[in-house]
C-alpha cells in the first residue's frame, strides 16, 4: 500500500482539467502529446491551447490510464501549465511535478515523468519538431523492455539525483522488466558519478583561480612598503631613529635604519615586529626585511 499525501488523493479524487480540448478561437493552437502504453500499465495524453502571438498555454488538459498517482500527477501538470510560456513549461520538471503533490513515493515517481515528457511531447508537436529528433531519445538503447535509451536514463538521473539502478526503475521502468539491462544501468550510473564528481573538481579549481589575490606590481608593492615605513616612522623618532627604503629584490626588502636606530641593539626587533610583521600581513607572508 502506497503512502500518498492528501493532496495526491485531492488531486486522483477530484481531478482538475480532465477531458480534451476541441475548440479554439482565431489566433490560437491546439496541440496533444502522448506518451506511455496501455500495455505497460500506464499513458498520458495531455492537450494544450496556445496563443500563437504570445505562446502563452491558454488551457491545458489530459486523459490518462493509470494509477492514483498517474491521475493526480496529470492533474497537477495541467494546473502548473496555465499561463507559462511554452519555453517556461519547457523548463518544468518531474520534481516540480511531485512537489506540488507534496510528493509522490519514489516506485511511483514515473508518473510525474511521464507528465514532463508529454509536456514536452506536445510542444514538439506544435512546433514541428519530430519526436525521433529528441537529443533524449538519441543514443544507444538500454533497456529494451521499455524502450529507454542511455540518454533519457542519464537526463532523469542527473535531474534527480539518482544512484542505484531501483531508483532508475521507479523512475522510466527501464530494468523493470527482464532486468538483464540492470548492469548496464549501474554502469550507466557509476559513469554519471565520476562526470560529476570531474566536473565539480574543475569547478571548485576555476572557483579558487578567480578568487586568488593578483600578483601585485613592483610599483605596488614598493607603494605599499612606503605606506608601512611611514607607519612606524613617528616611533621610530621617538628614539631619534629612521628608517628608509634601500631596495626591494623579490621578497627581499632592504631598509637603512638611520639617526638612534643604526647603532641600537634592539634593531633587529624593530625589523621584524615593526616592519616586517606587518609586510607579510599586507604583502606576503614570504616578505623577509634585513638591514643594509
Amino acid at each position: 500500500m502506497w503512502e500518498y499525501t492528501d493532496k495526491v488523493m485531492e488531486f486522483f479524487y477530484n481531478p482538475r482539467n480532465q477531458g480534451t480540448i476541441t475548440e479554439k478561437g482565431e489566433g490560437q493552437a491546439i496541440t496533444t502529446g502522448e506518451v506511455g502504453s496501455i500495455a505497460c500499465g500506464d499513458a498520458l495524453r495531455l492537450h494544450l491551447k496556445i496563443d500563437e502571438a504570445t505562446q502563452i498555454i491558454l488551457d491545458a488538459r489530459f486523459q490518462t490510464f493509470g494509477c492514483a498517482s498517474a491521475i493526480a500527477s496529470s492533474s497537477a501538470l495541467t494546473e502548473l501549465l496555465v499561463g507559462k510560456t511554452l519555453d517556461e513549461a519547457l523548463s518544468l520538471t518531474n520534481k516540480q511535478i511531485a512537489e506540488f503533490l507534496g510528493g509522490l513515493p519514489e516506485e511511483k515517481m514515473h508518473c510525474s515523468v511521464m507528465g514532463q515528457e508529454a509536456l514536452e511531447a506536445a510542444i514538439f508537436n506544435y512546433r514541428g519538431i519530430p519526436l525521433d529528433n529528441h537529443e533524449d531519445d538519441e543514443g544507444a538503447l538500454i533497456c529494451r523492455c521499455f524502450g529507454v535509451s542511455d540518454a533519457r536514463i542519464r537526463r532523469i538521473v542527473l535531474e534527480n539525483d539518482l544512484t542505484t539502478a531501483e531508483q532508475v526503475t521507479n523512475y522510466v521502468k527501464a530494468g523493470g522488466g527482464c532486468g538483464s539491462c540492470l548492469a548496464d544501468i549501474d554502469d550507466l550510473i557509476a559513469d554519471i558519478v565520476t562526470e560529476k564528481a570531474t566536473a565539480v573538481a574543475v569547478a571548485t579549481e576555476v572557483v579558487k583561480a578567480k578568487s586568488a589575490p593578483k600578483p601585485l606590481t613592483n610599483l605596488q608593492k614598493i607603494n605599499l612598503i612606503q605606506q608601512v615605513l611611514e607607519e612606524v616612522r613617528p616611533a621610530l623618532a621617538q628614539d631619534g631613529g629612521d628608517v628608509d627604503l634601500f631596495d626591494v629584490e623579490g621578497d627581499l626588502v632592504k631598509v637603512i635604519l638611520k639617526g638612534a636606530c643604526g647603532s641600537c641593539s634592539s634593531s633587529t626587533a624593530t625589523l621584524k615586529m615593526m616592519i616586517e610583521a606587518r609586510l607579510r600581513d599586507r604583502i606576503s607572508p614570504e616578505i623577509t626585511v634585513i638591514a643594509v
